[in-house]
């Protein structure tokens, strides 16, 4: 929830494993921290920590991870490749998106790694820009900047929802700004960029910066995919799914209580990452609440027809080199029932 283009990153980045630093977080309130009798278990995140992840911090500062008879370390990677890191057995578990996913199971040396639980089951993100630009659909993307980081992926988008409105993609000029703030970037060098609306789109509110969001499923339907989902190894499901279930069990016990205590999780949240600004970390995990679960089926929960949606819009826009063999890529088999 991060903005888009900071969590994108790893999915174009290929990384040399062998030479990656990680970075522990610390935590104020680990339950589990002490105890030696714990398996030792670590969560790569996509990113920096952010309220996307306070159903996981939430489970280890409750000592649902220990009740489990694990001790949980999250860390960051130095750079981004949470997928990368997983699959090489840095991680037992980590954080991805449906994208990354994708890319990975698909690409020329597939990573073998699969989706286990959608930590929210609707895409949250799309463009966003300041009122003054009447950027109000993707016919008004023409004669405008774009600021993203670079990748084929938001050029497909971009050109295809213009395309959808019948706009001219190459009167579209795109601007690599990388992983600076969205505010910052509209207010100095591009129109519109790519943004969470439970991270950038709350802050706005918290600022008042009026923008307008185009969220993206509403632009196209194939659009609603999984953002960010929980990874794991195949290895580590053919030979520790006792692992995988419990790891799961505790987590939805940590997201549960993120929906029904928002502002006792977001506290629980912010023990362990202090610097991070509390009023928005607050709005940020009320917005996030009210969005972990949106199917009956309950929380994690992930669907067939949305994998094979986005597959076949990447596909079908040259994003892929073949396509996505789904019924592997996910699996709700290891979900709490």
């Amino acid at each position: 929830m991060i903005m888009k283009r900071k969590m994108i990153t790893p999915i174009i980045t290929t990384l040399l494993i062998a030479s990656i630093l990680f970075v522990s977080l610390p935590s104020c309130k680990n339950a589990d921290a002490n105890s030696e009798n714990l398996r030792k278990v670590t969560v790569v995140l996509d990113w920096v920590p952010n309220t996307n992840h306070t159903g996981i911090y939430v489970a280890r500062g409750k000592g649902y991870y220990a009740d489990e008879g694990m001790q949980v370390e999250i860390i960051q990677p130095s750079e981004g490749g949470s997928a990368d890191l997983v699959a090489a057995g840095k991680g037992e578990f980590g954080i991805s998106y449906q994208e990354q996913v994708t890319y990975a199971r698909t690409a020329e040396n597939p990573l073998p790694i699969v989706a286990i639980a959608a930590i929210i089951q609707h895409n949250t993100s799309g463009f966003a820009s300041p009122v003054d630009r009447n950027i109000k659909t993707p016919a008004d993307f023409e004669g405008k900047k774009y600021g993203g980081w670079g990748s084929p992926m938001e050029e497909a988008m971009l050109k295809g929802l213009m395309g959808k409105y019948d706009a001219d993609y190459s009167k579209l000029e795109i601007v690599n700004i990388g992983a600076s703030d969205f505010f910052t970037s509209v207010e100095r060098d591009v129109d519109f960029a790519w943004i969470y609306y439970g991270w950038d789109g709350i802050r706005s509110e918290i600022i008042e910066f009026p923008i307008d969001f185009m969220l993206l499923q509403d632009i196209e339907p194939a659009l609603d995919f999984y953002t960010p989902v929980l990874v794991a190894s195949e290895n580590t499901i053919e030979t520790d799914p006792d692992l995988i279930r419990s790891f799961l069990s505790a987590t939805e016990k940590g997201y549960r209580f993120a929906i029904e205590n928002p502002g006792e999780a977001a506290d629980i949240f912010l023990s362990d990452n202090s610097e991070l600004d509390r009023d928005m970390i607050i709005a940020s995990q009320a917005y996030l609440s009210k969005n972990y679960i949106s199917y009956s089926e309950g929380w994690g929960v992930m669907k067939k027809d949305i994998w094979e949606n986005f597959g076949s819009w990447m596909y079908g826009n040259d994003l892929l080199n073949r396509t996505l063999d789904v019924e592997n890529a996910y699996t709700n088999e290891f979900l709490p029932e």
